[in-house]
């Protein structure tokens, strides 16, 4: 399959692209480094990446950010943060794509284990990553020509816990190995319209 990473330089995102470069042709995208970059909070920049690449099999996004930091220092514009990159960015990676993907093709989205186990300072993140699992659930009885849609909700991941451990008091950090097989399993396996938990 010819696969589009989005985030390819973080954390998650490069180990995915290690593991699918194993047996296929991997395009790797990210905001700020390599050689294609593409901005998923502009819709320009997203049709511009779709142009570059040409033929795809799958995109995978592991890109999206959103506010953390205290609840009641919160301000309206600190919810448009995560709605514009985490939530829409990652919508409009399929809205723009879905006529352009190959048959049975497949797009997996990223979220994280606070849309149901919610932690201090994370309200905006547990209320995007919902938001994008009802788009999922909701898009996938849509989408045309067998393309199949999956989100990947992963827990702390491990390679993140010296930095963020302390905000995530009793969670157990999940290896990346683990993380990287919830994102196998949405891009080679069968699913649709699901939300795949990676726990440790």
């Amino acid at each position: 399959m010819r696969i589009i990473i989005v985030g390819s330089t973080g954390t998650i995102g490069s180990h995915v692209a290690a593991e699918l470069e194993k047996r296929h042709e991997v395009i790797r995208a990210s905001a700020n480094r390599g050689p294609l970059k593409v901005n998923i909070t502009s819709a320009s920049s997203i049709r511009t990446m779709y142009k570059f690449v040409g033929k795809f099999d799958a995109v995978v996004c592991t890109a999206g950010t959103a506010y953390f930091g205290p609840f009641h220092a919160m301000k309206e514009k600190d919810f448009y943060t995560g709605i514009k990159s985490k939530m829409m960015g990652q919508i409009n990676l399929v809205m723009l794509g879905k006529n352009k993907i190959s048959e049975g093709g497949s797009f997996t989205l990223t979220t994280g284990i606070l849309y149901r186990d919610p932690v201090r300072g994370g309200t905006v993140l547990s209320m995007v990553n919902n938001a994008v699992h009802g788009y999922v659930l909701g898009s996938s009885i849509e989408l045309k020509k067998n393309v199949r849609i999956n989100a990947v909700a992963p827990g702390l991941a491990e390679a993140s816990a010296a930095q963020l451990a302390e905000f995530f008091p009793g969670h157990v950090p999940v290896p990346m190995w683990k993380i990287v097989q919830g994102y196998i399993k949405s891009v080679e396996g069968f699913d649709t319209g699901k939300v795949i938990e990676v726990l440790s």
